[in-house]
């Protein structure tokens, strides 16, 4: 494969070099693009393809490309090998789709745990936002109250509540961002076909979170444009 040739014979044409073999000398006759033999996270290795009739070894894996439902074809696969030899088992048919899922299956159920922690940090960031919000909007409803005496409308009280929250928001995204660039070098390794800075997910990320956040601000910026100003100063 290609990698075969970067590694050991780097810028050069491989076609027509001679390789040992298990003591038997091999000639090059052509190369192959690299391609994910195991896992989908590992690095392309160098491999070397011997004709199966020149250099018959058991178990051999068949790549069949069809059109339509691949698992409709396995009785015409079993059939066509039978032709060749009526004692050779067909075993373990699967559609590559399949493959590639039980190659990356200790990535994705890391995925699967990974994404089920972020839920439950999202919700507790939700009610500990709204929380905060709640507790500090009623410690200042005697500010409010004067702000509406003063002239101010419902509408900037709600701003103003609702600042408050998306500052905090704010304040924490650009934390946890700085953290998780620091961090997400170190998870490449089970990362597949995105990066570990993917620009997409840390905005789809943020967005989501601003949302969270204006959300768990909203009630309690409702409840403070709710505030009757005479009542709250007499109150207090």
């Amino acid at each position: 494969n290609q990698e075969f040739c970067d590694r050991y014979w780097p810028a050069q044409n491989a076609l027509g070099r001679r390789i040992t073999r298990y003591g038997r000398e091999l000639t090059v006759v052509g190369v192959a693009a690299n391609a994910k033999y195991r896992r989908l996270v590992y690095p392309p290795a160098p491999a070397i393809f011997v004709p199966l009739f020149q250099d018959y070894r058991d178990p051999v894996i068949i790549h069949a490309r069809v059109s339509g439902d691949p698992q409709g074809y396995a009785a015409a696969v079993e059939q066509a090998v039978h032709e060749l030899n009526p004692e050779l088992p067909l075993f373990a048919v699967t559609t590559l789709r399949s493959s590639m899922q039980f190659g990356s299956i200790f990535e994705r159920i890391a995925g699967t745990f990974a994404g089920t922690f972020g839920l439950v940090a999202l919700a507790l960031a939700a009610v500990g936002i709204y929380g905060v919000i709640s507790y500090t909007t009623r410690q200042r409803t005697h500010e409010i109250a004067i702000r509406m005496a003063l002239g101010a409308r419902r509408v900037d009280v709600f701003r103003l509540v609702l600042g408050q929250g998306l500052l905090l928001a704010l304040m924490g995204l650009a934390t946890g961002i700085a953290v998780s660039l620091a961090l997400t070098r170190y998870l490449k390794s089970v990362l597949f076909g995105v990066t570990s800075t993917d620009l997409l997910t840390y905005g789809a990320v943020a967005l989501l979170l601003c949302l969270v956040s204006l959300f768990a601000c909203y009630i309690p910026a409702r409840r403070a444009t709710k505030v009757d100003p005479m009542v709250a100063l007499r109150y207090e």
